[in-house]
This record gives structure tokens, C-alpha cells and sequence, in this order.
């Protein structure tokens, strides 16, 4: 049975996993962790049985990272010195799994960073495209307007089709099942890509792979990027 036909044919989510990159983000990570508890307070409320959790990886911070993810008593953080985008999410991926009980097939990933803020719909709608037949789901992302100088926002905005069947791919904004995942292979160790790597690789296989533009993720505009390569790398281009 193809990747794609296995989908189709799973039953409901079950668990949802959410992980987090961190690359000294003490100023924007409660932002985004706050923005991820109220994504998962709508998910629950639409599904009860749903468990979650939450995973920051922290990878080299020097700051006071981790001393944030302390006071927020349902994320789990670990440490690592991968100085990699790849490296560190695929790290957290395997130690959220290890928590979990349901089978791969029925636990949902969910991707952002924590220079990011996700819209409170967030979750409830990848599991819902998921429910669809899904295998990875693709979201946007904007940059913050409060980042960014108008100009280069507007020429931003004219090289991305914000919509859905959008053909960008954002590590902020993705999800994927954990079964289509382990048999990708995770995400690639390299300083920044790896989302694009595993959406090709999803696709090569055969799953299923929707765009969607129905939950926008907000993320920082800043121009010095963390990761060689990275949004920022990219933004700072225009």
C-alpha cells in the first residue's frame, strides 16, 4: 500500500506533537509559546481526547532561553549543540515521540519557531486538512510588519502567492503525520532547508502533501538570521 493510500485509510489523530527550535530566543520566545497555548486551549475544546505536548529545543543559546521554557510547566526543553535548523528539529521530533502512546499513525507534528507566533486556529486546522487525507501540510508565514521597512515588506509580499496550493514551504509553519515522517527519514541534518527537503522527499514518495494558507503564521522580520541561510537570510535579500 502507497504512503498516500495509507493516509486515507488511518484513523483519527490522537495525539499532537509540537516542536520548537530555539537559537537564543529569550526576547520572542514567550510570544511564541504563548501563542502556541492558546492554539492548543482551541484544539482541545474542539477535540478533548486529543493529548499534547510541547517540546523547545535549545539548540547553543547563550541567553536566557531556558530560563524561559521554566516557567511554562508543560514544555519540555533540551538541550543540544547542533548549530544546525535540521539537526535541532529532527532532535525534537525524537524526543517527543519518545513520550508518546499512540502509534505513529494517529500523532500529528506540528513545526514552528520560536521567533514565531502562531494564529490560535493553528493546530485545529492541520488536523483538519489532515482529516482530510493529508500526510504533510504546508502553511504560510508573514513577516512581522513591526520588523520590517514598507518597502521591502511590499516586494515580500509580490514574490509570495499567499494562498491555498501555494508552492512555499515554511519549517514555521508545517505538520505532518509521524508515520509519514519516520518513513521520510526526518528532518535532514543541514543549517537550513530541511523543511524543503522533507516536503520533496513527501512527494517523491507519493503522500499526500497539501498547501494551505487557512492558518498564517507570524513570524519575525528581522534580517540577521540565527541559521545561515534562514528566513531571515532570505528577507534580507529584497
Amino acid at each position: 500500500m502507497s504512503p498516500s493510500c495509507a493516509a486515507r485509510g488511518r484513523g483519527e489523530l490522537r495525539e499532537v506533537v509540537v516542536v520548537i527550535p530555539a537559537k537564543d530566543e529569550e526576547e520572542l520566545l514567550p510570544r511564541c509559546l504563548a501563542s502556541v497555548e492558546a492554539s492548543l486551549r482551541v484544539l482541545t475544546r474542539s477535540r478533548p481526547r486529543v493529548r499534547t505536548s510541547v517540546t523547545v529545543v535549545l539548540d547553543g543559546c547563550r541567553d536566557g532561553s531556558a530560563e524561559v521554557i521554566s516557567g511554562w510547566p508543560n514544555v519540555r526543553g533540551i538541550d543540544l549543540e547542533a548549530g544546525s535548523a535540521g539537526a535541532a528539529r529532527a532532535a525534537g521530533v525524537k524526543e517527543a515521540l519518545a513520550f508518546t502512546a499512540a502509534p505513529p499513525e494517529n500523532v500529528w507534528i506540528a513545526s514552528t519557531d520560536a521567533d514565531s507566533a502562531v494564529p490560535e486556529p493553528w493546530l485545529l486546522h492541520q488536523l483538519e486538512v489532515a482529516d482530510g487525507g493529508a500526510d504533510l501540510v504546508l502553511g504560510t508565514v508573514i513577516p512581522d510588519p513591526a520588523d520590517v521597512d514598507p518597502r521591502r515588506y511590499a516586494k515580500w509580499l509580490a514574490v509570495h502567492h499567499l494562498a491555498d496550493g501555494h508552492g512555499h514551504v515554511f519549517g514555521a509553519n508545517l505538520g505532518i503525520r509521524a508515520d509519514a515522517y519516520l518513513a521520510i527519514g526526518g528532518f535532514p541534518d543541514v543549517p537550513s532547508g530541511e523543511d524543503v527537503t522533507l516536503a520533496e522527499r513527501a512527494r517523491e514518495l507519493g503522500m499526500v502533501v497539501r498547501a494551505t494558507d487557512g492558518a498564517r503564521v507570524l513570524t519575525s522580520g528581522r534580517l540577521s538570521s540565527r541559521s545561515r541561510g534562514g528566513f531571515a537570510d532570505f528577507l534580507a535579500a529584497f
